[in-house]
């Protein structure tokens, strides 16, 4: 068997990297990735690409087809990976997690590649009050980052996919301990917050609701979508994959953090101005097509995990929000640089 990860250095990518060595000893993995997170670290001891058999430096605008030759999955995880992002940089948030995607999975589909995995996001729900949202629910994107998802949906969807088996998992918001941590998410957010201040500001009304799920468990969905077969979903199938028990609101998250840090306080801006993104998800197509691969790790587990992998970081940075270990900073750090182009392609006039 052999598997290409893209975006395999950023926040999720170590973590699934792991877990399809671990299920699957023999096979060949290979990564592909433009590296712009790659010295990102967070108190790894090796390095995440150790499980790899390879590892290829590219822009996923521009991934060479003999790439996918002889690769029986590609998972496809490079995006621009946050609102924030996506916000500061639309157009390139089309290109790279839209037209990229869809680019990516033609050539797939030519070099004979069964299974194509697409990790789309729950953002697509946006503003949703009420019931637990399904698949086939209205969508209402708010921002570039959750229409690139869509779109990408709607075209693999509508693409000639040949015999490739494709399946949209639609994530909830990640969360959970990684090699290379990010920090602009919600619950890791509140869990930095508790441990350099004992404080956890809510910078919203901490009504809205939000599904989560931790890396470890976003590794479980995409072995199952990277080895599943036609007649199980269907030959494409986008599905929510996240569980039930996991939809919290903002607030509850925030109270369940400062339990597992003593000393912590929680502060509720109660004059925020509405947030347009809140929605719960139903989960119960994805439990009923991978039984074997529903998430295991608890919320209270995935905070202590984010907690004793800070301490043991000695993270202390209570600024934090304006680190690195905020996405859109650090892409803002390598333009200031010269590095990087505002389309986000390194300058190789400035390589050193």
């Amino acid at each position: 068997m052999k598997i290409v990860i893209t975006g395999n250095q950023g926040y999720v990518g170590p973590i699934v990297g792991r877990h399809l060595r671990r299920a699957y000893p023999d096979a060949v993995l290979v990564g592909y990735d433009s590296a712009l997170f790659a010295h990102a670290y967070s108190g790894a001891v090796h390095a995440p690409e150790r499980v790899l058999n390879a590892q290829i430096f590219g822009d996923v605008r521009d991934v060479p087809a003999d790439v996918f030759e002889g690769a029986d999955a590609v998972v496809h995880l490079a995006a621009v990976s946050n609102d924030p992002m996506g916000n500061k940089f639309e157009s390139v948030t089309t290109d790279i997690n839209q037209e990229a995607s869809i680019a990516i999975a033609a050539k797939a589909r030519d070099a004979g590649v069964k299974n194509y995995v697409f990790a789309s996001s729950c953002s697509v729900y946006g503003f949703a009050p009420g019931g637990a949202r399904k698949e086939t629910d209205e969508l209402a994107p708010q921002t570039a980052y959750a229409r690139s998802k869509v779109g990408t949906e709607k075209a693999l969807a509508a693409m000639d996919r040949g015999d490739m088996t494709v399946t949209c998992l639609r994530f909830a918001t990640a969360c959970g301990m990684s090699d290379r941590l990010r920090l602009d998410l919600v619950l890791n957010d509140f869990v930095a917050c508790a441990v350099t201040k004992r404080e956890i500001t809510v910078l919203s009304d901490g009504s809205p609701w939000r599904p989560l799920i931790d890396v470890r468990d976003m590794a479980r969905a995409i072995d199952w979508a990277a080895t599943r077969q036609a007649d199980n979903g269907g030959a494409f199938l986008v599905v929510n994959a996240g569980s039930d028990q996991w939809n919290y609101q903002v607030r509850d998250l925030a109270e369940a953090v400062a339990r597992h840090v003593p000393g912590t306080s929680v502060s509720i801006n109660k004059d925020a101005q509405p947030d347009k993104r809140s929605y719960k998800v139903d989960f119960s197509l994805f439990r009923s097509l991978a039984p074997d691969h529903q998430p295991q790790v608890t919320l209270d587990q995935s905070i202590e995990l984010l907690r004793d992998g800070l301490e043991r970081m000695g993270f202390a940075d209570a600024d934090f929000r304006n680190s690195p270990y905020m996405r859109l900073k650090m892409l803002e750090s390598h333009i200031s640089s010269g590095a990087l182009s505002n389309d986000l392609r390194w300058l190789t006039s400035n390589f050193e």
